[in-house]
C-alpha cells in the first residue's frame, strides 16, 4: 500500500500564468511517521518550524530546503509531476469536452496511470484543498479510475487535506514549484529570488535533469511528464 500526495501550481485557467504543473510525491503507507518525524527534525535543526512552501523560500531558509532535497534523495520517496507548457494553447473544446475541469480530471488520471504506479499495488491518494467544490471532483476522479480499471481500480481511497497540515504535500509543492519557476524562465529575471534560482540549481544537480524539460517515462524516483498542447487550427 502506497500514500500518493498530490499538489499543484498555476492550476486556474485564466490565471495569466504561461505554465502549469500537477505532482505528488510517493511513500510506502508504513513510512508515513518516520518520514514525517524526520521531516520535523530538519525544520527544528535549521530553526524553521513553520510551513514548507516553494513561495517561502529565502536566502534565510535556503539550507533548510536544500536539506529537504537531501533528504528526498537519500529517501525511498518518489516524485512525479506533469508540467504543462504554452497553456494558453489548451484547446479544451477539441479535446476535453469545452471544459478546464475535465482538462483536470485527464491530468489527474494520467498522473496516476503511469508505469511507475504498478497495477499490482494499491494506493490512498490526498489531495490539497484548492476551492469549495472539492468533494465533487474527488468523486468524479474516483469515477473516471474506477471505469477506466472497469470496477477494481488500484487507486482505493480519495481524500483531501489542508496542505499547512501535512509535510508530504507541503514537500510536493516545494518541487512543483521548483519545476514552474524554471519552466517560466524566472531564473532569467534581473530581481529573480537567487535563493529559487540556487535551489533550482541544487535540484538539477542532485536528480541529473533539467527542470523544465522530460524525463525518461520508466524513470521512477523523479519523473517529469513535458505535456505540450497541440496548436488550435
Amino acid at each position: 500500500m502506497y500514500n500518493i500526495y498530490i499538489d499543484e501550481s498555476c492550476h486556474l485557467e485564466h490565471d495569466g500564468m504561461p505554465v502549469m504543473c500537477i505532482g505528488y510525491m510517493k511513500i510506502n503507507t508504513n513510512d508515513y511517521l518516520d518520514l514525517k518525524e524526520k521531516i520535523k527534525t530538519l525544520q527544528l535543526k535549521y530553526k524553521s518550524p513553520t510551513e514548507l512552501k516553494w513561495n517561502k523560500v529565502s536566502n534565510s531558509r535556503l539550507q533548510l530546503y536544500k536539506a529537504l532535497v537531501d533528504f528526498f534523495f537519500n529517501s525511498d520517496i518518489n516524485f512525479r509531476c506533469i508540467l504543462i507548457k504554452y497553456k494558453e494553447k489548451l484547446d479544451h473544446k477539441q479535446f476535453n469536452q469545452g471544459d478546464h475541469d475535465n482538462f483536470y480530471y485527464k491530468l489527474i488520471y494520467y498522473l496516476l496511470k503511469s508505469d511507475t504506479n504498478s497495477q499490482d499495488d494499491d494506493y490512498n491518494v490526498y489531495l490539497d484543498i484548492k476551492d469549495t467544490r472539492g468533494k465533487e471532483r474527488l468523486t468524479k476522479i474516483e469515477e473516471v479510475l474506477q471505469n477506466s480499471h472497469k470496477g477494481s481500480s488500484p487507486f482505493k481511497k480519495f481524500q483531501h487535506l489542508h496542505s499547512s497540515e501535512n509535510l508530504l504535500i507541503q514537500l510536493t509543492d516545494i518541487f512543483i514549484g521548483a519545476v514552474t519557476f524554471k519552466a517560466r524562465g524566472l531564473e532569467k529575471n534581473e530581481n529573480a529570488n537567487k535563493a529559487k534560482i540556487e535551489l533550482v540549481n541544487y535540484i538539477e544537480m542532485k536528480s541529473g535533469y533539467s527542470l523544465d524539460e522530460g524525463t525518461e517515462p520508466w524513470e521512477k524516483k523523479f519523473n517529469i511528464f513535458d505535456h505540450q498542447p497541440k496548436k488550435i487550427k
